[in-house]
This record gives structure tokens, sequence and C-alpha cells, in this order.
């Protein structure tokens, strides 16, 4: 009697018709993370074109400034959470491409839009602000990371605050998530952390009033499009993965 193991036949079926094995392990790995592609692609872009900013855009540009800039003070400190969004932000849009695909897809048109438009605006105008202190008001650890941050981000291209806008899209995303809704550690702690990003901007003098007032307002903007309009989420499923389907009740 012959005895045939279903996996080979059918791998080998595949292969003779032309199909991808589908028990190869990278074959499953990019079929369940296929999702994670546009955001590695989109990623790539906005590098590239930051970089270009960042060394094209070095004298001729408008300076950003409001009145109330000059009443905030220097206070070093706030670098700690301002290098902290870079890992919350990560973390964030990990997590939820790891743990909800809805969510995930939610977050990404938030971020990406956001990031877009921000390119454009330093594209078509150039911006800049003279914030920075001329020199340290005091030698400290904290005081050294701030100047290793100016030496390496130029003061340019700030309009709006992606650290702002980013961070507010995070916080929203942790708020909105069903998966995090009994989660009040995390929520808290989001809240406590979107905060401090969002004032260490300000204290660190990366940023202007303006740039973050503006970063609120499309925040607001880009919130009432992405979490009241399902037929963006359902488009970027279209495209890169398959809506979760609920369990049908017989």
């Amino acid at each position: 009697m012959n005895v045939f193991h279903r996996g080979q036949y059918g791998n080998a079926a595949q292969r003779q018709a032309g199909m991808p094995d589908t028990d190869n392990p990278l074959f499953r790995f990019i079929h369940r993370y296929w999702h994670g592609i546009p955001l590695i692609i989109y990623g790539i872009i906005y590098l590239s074109w930051f970089a270009h900013l960042e060394n094209t855009v070095v004298s001729r540009y408008r300076v950003i400034h409001v009145a109330l800039d000059d009443c905030i003070p220097f206070c070093e400190l706030f670098v700690v959470p301002y290098l902290l969004w870079f890992a919350y932000v990560a973390m964030t849009v990990i997590y939820f491409f790891l743990r909800d695909r809805d969510d995930y897809f939610r977050i990404f048109i938030f971020l990406c839009t956001g990031m877009t438009i921000f390119l454009l605006v330093s594209t078509l105008w150039p911006n800049g602000h003279h914030l920075r202190p001329y020199t340290m008001p005091r030698d400290n650890i904290f005081t050294r990371m701030v100047a290793a941050l100016y030496r390496t981000d130029t003061p340019t291209n700030l309009w709006p605050s992606i650290h702002v806008y980013n961070s507010l899209g995070c916080h929203i995303a942790v708020m909105k998530s069903q998966t995090l809704k009994k989660h009040r550690a995390v929520r808290i702690g989001s809240l406590i952390l979107c905060v401090s990003i969002i004032m260490s901007t300000m204290f660190i003098k990366q940023h202007s009033v303006y740039d973050v007032l503006t970063a609120f307002i499309m925040a607001g903007i880009m919130y009432g499009i992405v979490y009241h309009f399902e037929a963006l989420s359902g488009f970027c499923h279209s495209l890169f993965g398959r809506r979760r389907h609920k369990p049908e009740i017989s």
C-alpha cells in the first residue's frame, strides 16, 4: 500500500503548478507580516527626504518665533523625555503591528500623513528658529546631552513639530485601543510620557510654541479623519492585509 505524506505531496503539486510553497518558513513569515512592508518603504522615503532637508536648509529659511517663546525658560532635564520619544513611538507602532492590525493601520495612516505634510511644508516653506542658547547656562550631564543633540539636529525643519504630533498620535492610539482598555497603568504612563515629550520640545528650545500649537491642530484634524472614517482602514486592509473576520455563530 502506498502512503503519501500530505504536506510533501501538496508542496510538490504547488511547485509544479508554479505556486509558492506555503510550508516554507520565509513564505509564512512574509504572509503573516505583509502589512509591515509599507511601513518599511515609508521609513526609507521619510529618512532620505528628511536627511536631504537637513543638508540643504541651512541658511535661507523663515524664522519661526512668537512672544511666548521668550517666557519659557531653558530646562535641560527635559532632554530625557525628548529622547524617550524615539522609544515611545517605536514601541507603540510595534505593539499594534503585532497585536491589532486594525489599530496598526490607523496609527500608520495617522503618523505617515502628518509626517508627509511636515516634509512638504519643510520643502516648500523652509523654516527654522533662533531659540537655542548660545552657551549652556550650566555644566552637567543633561546640558551635555542637549549639546550633543544640537550638534546632530539642526534648528531647521521644525514646523509643525513631529515630536508633538507623533506623541499625540501614539497616545490617541493607546487610548482608543480595545486591547489596552483594561491596562490603566499603560494608559496613564502613555499620558505622562506624551505630555512630558510635548513640554520638552519647548523647554530644551527645540521648537517654538507655534510649532507645538500647529501640531495639535493637525493632530485634531487627523484624529477626526482616521478614527471616524473606517473606509481608510478598510482600504489599507484590502491593499496590505486581510481584514479579520468575526467568528460565525451557527
